[in-house]
């Protein structure tokens, strides 16, 4: 009889092991792909009437989870099951989930429930509720601010500081019930209360509180924390709470801020986006911190997408475009409504902030990410600024060899190139350079032979289950891939050699890395 060497059993046992590890890792891959997130999953079948499918994703989630029970009504009404739809209701906020996220909507879909006369009773103790989101603080300028809402019903809005009142501007459907107000005639690094006024009636609101920015070009300190990767956790949304106590000036969302994975259908959209903005821990933070977004990927297209050069084509690109809109506060996006985009510009004192667009023109066989009008404006801005440090956020990273494939700027390496050999060529002191999408928080250099060395800090991973191990490429500084975190970027522009202190923060609050750059290690020789 042949006898088995145990050696050779051993290294058997090794590779079934591993074999069964490496199939268990690829199943999690796959579903920590979709950020575990059966409620989003099954609106998206809803969304195009699969209706089975929703029933699948469904007895995946947690029943004691308000959101189940919030999709669930949604699947009811798709099936015109209205009981089941207001059994399902009630059940949500018995679970904890606020009213006020039955009166948002999306509206089109609850607007049967809406109308049944027991909703109504049930929505009459709630008549005081006129705010559904917001207000989110941006544009914020060292002599104004403007204010994001949402209200319940079209509804006339305004903002209220001291004796000072904005004008009033109309929420209605056309804008999904959202305005944006505007107060000017502020001064410069003043601490500041506000008061909401709906139809002239004064709203309570948490945290309602700011600092207007330092006087434009004076030197300054101050903090700015950004970061992308944020798919919807309910026990790490204590994230936006951590991010708060650090009291930053500016809060940048890089990216894949909320997961949808629709761009043709707004149903999914809007429920991505309604759940995130009724959290109140996400109110507190932006109701006092300025707040500026440019979209990836997942809140843009799919995975990876790279829907082309054309403005039109696919023609979701424009509705997506105008929903982002409708839930954002930026001072501008991209050339509007003939070239749009999500790329704009900001000051903070003598910091000049450059956040780009990195999919709405993204040709992977015209080798542009930008696209022309994008990469003329981003080169003429650079060259324009005098500002101390000029901070240019992509949603993607720079660093060579941060991601296998071609979804960074690893697969647009010329037009990479262009901007870093343009930097060098005008002589333009000061850049350093920041992104999302992996998820986890990274900076890295990136040396320059005809220049100075360009510094990226990197984070995606704000409150995202899954987690991209530190990829140790040459540039690496340090990496942090453990838990839920942001990057802070403490900035000091007041001493003789103006810094910059990078950080890298967890959920927790825990300054797990830091490194200072000062402005002289950014300067043409």
């Amino acid at each position: 009889m042949r006898h088995t060497h145990p050696n050779w059993q051993i290294k058997m046992q090794t590779i079934l092991t591993n074999t069964f590890f490496l199939i268990v890792s690829m199943l999690l891959v796959r579903s920590v792909n979709a950020q575990h997130d059966p409620h989003r999953n099954a609106t998206q079948a809803i969304a195009v009437n699969q209706l089975k499918k929703a029933e699948k994703e469904l007895a995946k989630a947690d029943n004691n989870d308000p959101e189940t029970h919030f999709v669930k009504m949604m699947l009811a009404l798709k099936e015109n099951n209205m009981a089941s739809a207001l059994t399902s209701a009630r059940s949500a906020v018995n679970a904890g989930l606020p009213f006020s996220r039955l009166l948002v909507g999306p509206r089109h879909l609850l607007k049967t429930l809406h109308d049944m006369q027991a909703f109504q009773e049930w929505a009459a103790s709630y008549r005081d509720l006129t705010l559904l989101h917001g207000p989110m603080l941006g544009e914020l300028t060292d002599h104004s601010a403007s204010f994001w809402l949402r209200t319940t019903n079209q509804s006339q809005v305004a903002i209220q500081i001291g004796k000072r009142i904005s004008s009033q501007v109309a929420t209605g459907p056309d804008t999904d019930f959202t305005a944006i107000v505007k107060i000017d005639g502020l001064s410069a690094a003043t601490n500041y209360t506000y008061q909401v006024l709906i139809d002239e009636r004064v709203v309570q609101v948490e945290n309602a509180q700011f600092t207007t920015y330092p006087k434009m070009g004076g030197r300054g300190q101050f903090a700015v924390a950004f970061g992308g990767g944020a798919g919807y956790v309910p026990q790490w949304e204590s994230m936006w709470d951590t991010i708060s106590g650090f009291q930053p000036a500016a809060l940048l969302m890089l990216g894949d801020n909320v997961y949808i994975d629709q761009p043709r259908q707004r149903l999914c959209q809007q429920y991505c986006y309604y759940r995130r903005q009724t959290r109140p821990e996400w109110r507190r933070l932006v109701a006092a911190t300025s707040t500026y977004a440019i979209y990836d990927d997942h809140d843009f297209g799919t995975n990876d997408c790279a829907p082309g050069p054309d403005i039109e084509s696919p023609p979701w690109k424009r509705n997506v475009w105008n929903t982002f809109r409708q839930n954002w506060i930026n001072p501008s996006y991209g050339g509007g409504e003939s070239q749009p985009g999500c790329w704009f510009d900001f000051h903070v004192g003598d910091v000049h902030f450059i956040l780009l667009d990195g999919r709405y023109y993204r040709d992977l066989p015209g080798g542009s990410m930008l696209g022309p009008v994008q990469k003329t404006w981003l080169l003429e801005t650079l060259k324009k600024s005098h500002s101390t440090f000029k901070v240019v956020a992509s949603p993607v990273p720079w660093s060579e060899g941060t991601k296998p494939g071609k979804d960074t700027w690893d697969g647009f390496p010329a037009e990479r190139e262009a901007i870093f050999s343009f930097i060098e060529t005008n002589r333009i002191n000061g850049v350093f350079l920041i992104s999302a999408d992996r998820h986890r928080t990274d900076l890295r250099i990136t040396k320059r032979p005809n220049g100075y060395n360009l510094f990226e800090l990197e984070s995606s991973r704000l409150t995202n289950r899954h987690t991209h191990q530190v990829t140790k490429t040459p540039g690496l500084v340090w990496g942090y891939s453990d838990t839920c975190s942001f990057a802070l970027m403490q900035f000091d522009t007041t001493t003789e050699d103006p810094q910059v202190t990078f950080q890298c923060v967890n959920i927790d609050g825990e300054v797990i890395h830091r490194h200072t750059l000062q402005a002289s290690q950014l300067q043409h020789q």
